[in-house]
């Protein structure tokens, strides 16, 4: 196309030469100076409209260009951005709660299919035979059916009064480090022989509500002292106390439990409540209520005597309970008590809420090698260590309590 008006243009200036040379009677030299006047003047017209032009495609190439260039760096955010989302989604601990799932169903599944396959077989050969009645299952220990505690009621005021109560600590230890991870905050009676009672020894088990809750108020005070002193030199430790329905169902004391807590924001998360199974089943709405004005003060719970891990997770954690203690010799010796699955399944599945096993009671070294095969990392009892003292520059010494009337 370029080179066509190049040739119109040497044709125009042809036509020019011979309109000067016969027309103006110009000179052939003339004519010829102008006829390459003319030719150049239009290249050079035709030069600049056609750089012109290509600028113009330039500009809108990089127009172009730049307007990629917008929509990948959007393109590049959008997929950057999607990225963050999957990562902060925590896949791994989703995929172990499926497996977990999938695990359990296929144990349940496999002994659903193994009981069918006694049961048939036991049909098979008892024939027509009349099927003899099950023996009914042994009642659980009940606390109805519990002994007395060998410390009279009387004594145990009279030593409340003398402040002869005593806190000691007991280490729940992590597998298989043996790592301490918190301490059951223990009450022991000093007798007047200078013997130690343990709890199950003097705590009441009808009646005195109000000893209870004494005794719970005065552990719930130790343990802050404790943690304080604890975190100020630079050794911050979890405790464990108990809690019970006679504190609960006290308006009073419930009260004196919440000021305490609100009053000592810094330690709160260095505490946790054990509440017993028994206990937890009897509690109603409006405990549990605050129950949960507890959690978001930033204490933490622990379920304990668990007579059977048949539970509901999701509520245990949805109250803010962390641990559920269960006794380990029974546990080892009859699986069944406890859950309908696999007892290497029941750990991972309490995990998936956010929720460690812990068992109680260790004996020997061999039910910790098994509780470990299960899956159960936490551990207590009388062969990780026994209920100690605490140092003694973390406690602070009481005075002794005036008798009250009617003592």
């Amino acid at each position: 196309m370029q080179g066509l008006v190049y040739i119109f243009i040497a044709l125009a200036a042809l036509g020019v030469a011979a309109a000067a040379y016969f027309g103006l009677t110009f000179s052939p030299i003339e004519a010829v100076v102008t006829a390459l006047a003319f030719g150049s003047v239009a290249v050079v017209l035709m030069e600049r409209q056609l750089r012109q032009r290509s600028e113009a495609r330039i500009e809108k190439a990089v127009e172009d260009l730049a307007r990629l260039l917008s929509t990948d760096a959007k393109a590049g955010q959008v997929l950057s951005q999607r990225i963050n989302a999957m990562a902060d989604a925590n896949a791994g601990n989703r995929l172990e709660a499926i497996e977990a799932d999938i695990s359990v169903l296929g144990t349940v599944t496999r002994q659903l299919a193994e009981a069918l396959a006694e049961f048939e077989e036991n049909q098979r050969k008892a024939g027509n035979r009349p099927v003899e009645a099950e023996p009914e299952p042994a009642p659980e220990d009940d606390e109805d059916v519990l002994p007395e505690p060998l410390v009279p009621e009387t004594e145990l005021r009279v030593a409340l009064d003398a402040n002869r109560l005593v806190f000691h600590i007991e280490p729940i230890v992590q597998l298989p480090q043996r790592r301490p991870v918190g301490y059951d905050l223990v009450p022991r009676l000093m007798r007047e022989d200078g013997s130690l009672a343990d709890s199950v020894d003097f705590m009441p088990r009808r009646g005195g509500e109000d000893i209870i809750r004494r005794i719970e108020s005065l552990a719930l005070d130790e343990a802050i002292t404790i943690a304080r002193r604890a975190r100020t030199a630079g050794q911050p430790i979890k405790l464990i106390l108990q809690l019970t329905r006679a504190t609960l169902l006290d308006r009073r004391s419930l009260e004196q439990v919440g000021a305490v807590l609100g009053a000592n924001q810094a330690i709160v998360p260095s505490l946790s409540f054990a509440i017993p199974q028994s206990e937890w089943k009897a509690i109603g709405p409006t405990e549990k209520r605050q129950l949960y004005e507890f959690r978001k003060a930033g204490a933490g719970f622990t379920l304990t005597a668990a007579q059977s891990l048949r539970v509901d997770f999701a509520e245990l954690e949805g109250m803010g309970f962390a641990n559920v203690r269960f006794d380990a010799t029974r546990f080892l010796r009859q699986p069944e008590s406890f859950t309908d699955s696999h007892t290497a399944d029941i750990a991972p599945y309490a995990k998936r809420f956010q929720i460690a096993l812990c068992g109680t009671g260790v004996i020997d070294e061999q039910q910790l090698l098994s509780l470990f095969e299960d899956g159960i990392v936490l551990v207590q009892g009388p062969h990780i260590g026994r209920p100690g003292p605490v140092r003694a520059d973390l406690v602070v010494e009481r005075r002794p309590e005036p008798r009250r009337a009617g003592a």
